[in-house]
């Protein structure tokens, strides 16, 4: 089982240049790649092989960094590529701007070249970086992912091969409504029901988003005010994404470890979010990433997710006697089934209905 771990690391000021080099030397090898496939296609109708070493000559910069880092741009920009041709539908790929592509280089472990001593870990060609290591980890390093945030804070993620663990079943199955007033509603077999708030992350923070973003509006672009104004507002960015992913980590973790099955709902967020009066709320709650979390949680620990059919009506059936009542606003947060006279809260209903497909 591979399975990645981000550390924080805490680079030299010569370390910081030569990390720099690297993005910047994978993004132009990226670039120049493609714009040769570009070019070549459009005068032969067929696909071009290149590969970083062709450069190394022409561009000697290129020698100085990490040539597995190089090697690996060349794989995804392949894989891009033939994915392209293979479905027009996921998009032709893009160039890297330096600006708006995030700052990371990609390098395998060979022989021991990447190790953890220490405080420090070794990568190819720079040596030993420090690093903080806020958790241990078992298994064969295969390769890392070195990264800066908009913030300027370097990050590795180190991804091992290890052996799959073996997991106590879990004695319960849950149905799992998401929405907007609560993240999510949800119900297992034992009949306990369990609304989980909405943390509202970037909610709670916008009038500091948008009190720093008409600060930097104000300064001259390129200017150290205009860098200070920025960071500041990157800074509130940032942590809001962590809160959310906090969050979330902690709810999947939770969910995936007492439970056995879980049933979650289908929901599209990208149309969902074309009603431009909820598209902010529908944006902070991040079900697609809960969805994604949720997956491989439950594959990591022996679980079955299923998920709903997008069309399977959860929140028009009556829980207690199966009658379907039909479309509801919105705003109906409670309603009465008219064939037997049940109560029903609409997101607990709607849990009951998915826990009800656990197989």
């Amino acid at each position: 089982m591979l399975k990645a771990y981000k550390f924080r690391l805490y680079p030299t000021d010569s370390q910081q240049v030569y990390f720099a080099n690297c993005f910047g030397c994978v993004r132009f090898v990226y670039n120049k790649m493609l714009n040769d496939k570009i070019e070549h296609y459009k005068e032969t109708k067929q696909m071009l092989k290149n590969t970083p070493a062709q450069y190394k000559e022409a561009f000697p910069f290129l020698k100085e960094v990490d040539s597995l880092a190089l090697a690996n741009t060349q794989q995804n920009l392949e894989k891009a590529y033939k994915n392209f041709f293979r479905d027009k539908s996921v998009g032709f790929p893009k160039f890297k701007s330096k600006h708006k592509s995030n700052a990371s280089y990609t390098t395998n472990n060979q022989g021991g070249n990447i190790r953890i001593e220490g405080k420090k870990i070794k990568l190819p060609k720079i040596g030993f970086v420090r690093i903080r290591q806020h958790r241990e980890f078992e298994g064969v390093i295969k390769s890392c992912t070195v990264s800066m945030s908009r913030t300027g804070k370097y990050f590795i993620s180190i991804l091992v091969e290890r052996e799959v663990p073996e997991w106590v079943p879990a004695e319960h199955k849950i149905g799992i409504d998401l929405g907007l007033s609560d993240f999510a509603a949800t119900t297992n077999d034992a009949g306990e029901s369990v609304k989980h708030g909405n943390p509202r992350c970037l909610r709670k923070t916008e009038k500091q988003i948008k009190k720093a973003q008409r600060a930097l509006s104000r300064k001259q672009k390129g200017s150290k005010n205009w860098e200070k104004a920025r960071l500041v507002l990157a800074k509130k960015h940032e942590k809001i994404a962590n809160q959310r992913k906090h969050f979330l980590h902690d709810l999947s973790n939770k969910l995936t470890d007492e439970n056995q099955v879980l049933v979650i709902e289908t929901l599209r967020s990208s149309n969902l979010m074309k009603n431009h009066r909820l598209a902010k709320s529908i944006a902070d709650v991040s079900w697609f990433e809960f969805g994604r979390q949720l997956a491989y949680k439950a594959e990591w620990k022996g679980r079955t997710l299923i998920k709903a059919d997008k069309f399977y009506p959860s929140s028009q059936i009556c829980s207690a006697c199966g009658h379907r009542d039909g479309k509801k606003a919105l705003h109906i947060r409670e309603w009465t089934c008219p064939a037997c006279g049940a109560t029903h809260d609409r997101d607990i209903n709607a849990s009951k209905n998915l826990l009800a497909l656990a197989k």
